[in-house]
């Protein structure tokens, strides 16, 4: 099996990625100072935060589910940006984008959904033309909220708000059934309507973590937070209680801001919790 695809049960999850973002450590943990990074310099890139743009695609009873879309297309004005790798990354697996039944966004955050449409002319089309697009009706509340849009959910005007008008919307409230075998959990504070997906199949469970966690040292820092949380509290509040389920019953994590292919297990050593990757 390709060392980016996983079963779990019945399930089969492939890691994909539309490329990395990479940011200074004070840039985007501003509150955590450099040296408070000492211990951790494995999960760095020459001081900088490296970021994975990670999708998964999960074939689950019979349905082919894609759980998050990226950063999307590259600009014209800046076609080296190391991101827009997606649909490159579809064609060297051999997936299509017609072959798509679901869209999943774990939050709407420009770089979860970046490729949901493309650009026609005057209009958009789904660039998943069979799928429909499911997200969290809280998520989708904010980002329609003019005094918060403009700066935490800057590309939805052009990439989930269109969704509507083309009628291809899901909402999910509270903990939510997808199929038979994924369900989405809140795990909310990045975002206030922010999704995990519980994988669950012949006795083997796996998440899909979003942006629960960006980097591997938050394992062991569960309360360093980063501008991108929307609220910094309840952050560290889901990610403790998300931590210790994860560590306590031994669930496989498909992060997609970690290395790629972002597979691994949380495991304890003296006292303190790692990333063990797969």
């Amino acid at each position: 099996m390709a060392k980016n695809v996983i079963r779990v049960g019945n399930v089969e999850i492939m890691s994909l990625s539309d490329g990395m973002l990479e940011f200074d450590l004070c840039n985007f943990f501003p509150t955590i100072p450099e040296e408070k990074w000492g211990p951790y310099g494995a999960h760095l890139h020459d001081h900088k935060v490296r970021f994975n743009l990670g999708s998964y695609l999960i074939r689950s009873d019979g349905r082919t589910i894609l759980v998050d879309t990226g950063l999307g297309p590259r600009p014209a004005e800046t076609p080296d940006v190391p991101w827009g790798e997606l649909m490159r990354d579809f064609k060297a697996n051999g997936v299509r984008p017609e072959d798509v039944d679901m869209v999943v966004m774990t939050h709407l955050h420009r770089d979860h959904v970046g490729w949901n449409l493309t650009p026609q002319g005057q209009k958009f089309v789904p660039t998943f033309p069979k799928a429909r697009y499911w997200m969290s009706r809280k998520d989708w509340d904010a980002c329609r909220r003019p005094d918060v849009q403009p700066q935490r959910f800057p590309n939805a005007p052009t990439c989930v708000w269109p969704l509507e008008e083309l009628g291809l919307i899901e909402f999910m409230r509270d903990e939510h059934s997808i199929t038979r075998d994924l369900t989405a959990v809140p795990t909310p504070g990045h975002t206030p309507g922010h999704m995990s997906i519980l994988i669950t199949s012949q006795g083997q469970r796996a998440l899909v973590l979003g942006d629960a966690a960006h980097n591997p040292a938050q394992l062991q820092e569960p309360d360093w937070v980063s501008r991108a949380d929307m609220d910094p509290d309840l952050t560290r509040q889901t990610r403790r209680g998300l931590l210790d389920r994860l560590e306590r019953e031994n669930i496989l994590v498909a992060a997609g801001h970690f290395e790629a292919p972002g597979f691994g297990r949380i495991v304890r050593l003296e006292g303190r919790r790692y990333w063990q990757g797969l």
